[in-house]
């Protein structure tokens, strides 16, 4: 599992029949680095399924490879990446906070 930053939504025209009445949310799963300001996060995006509201700008944890698909059982799916859960409040370490900052 990892945290990610929603920044957009995706629109299909024509799409699998199990994808009806669902949200598909653009996603930037987040490096260590950038856990203390997420505001600019640098990562290829992934398209995640959302059954769980969320909203650009949201912090969430994504869940993917076959646990994605593990909400949907016995259905099947064609989930690689799922929204598991928002994110409200993050606090990181001060020794954490620290190491990162040297990295820079």
């Amino acid at each position: 599992m990892r945290l990610g930053k929603v920044v957009g939504k995706v629109t299909l025209s024509r799409s699998h029949p199990s994808y009806t009445g669902t949200k598909l949310r653009l996603v930037i799963p987040l490096a260590l680095e950038d856990l203390p300001d997420a505001a600019d996060p640098q990562a290829d995006s992934l398209v995640v399924w959302d059954e769980i509201g969320t909203g650009e700008g949201s912090l969430i944890a994504i869940s993917e490879g076959p646990e994605a698909s593990q909400p949907f059982r016995p259905d099947v799916k064609p989930v690689d990446a799922y929204a598991s859960a928002l994110i409200d409040e993050l606090r990181l370490d001060q020794g954490l906070l620290d190491s990162i900052r040297k990295r820079k």
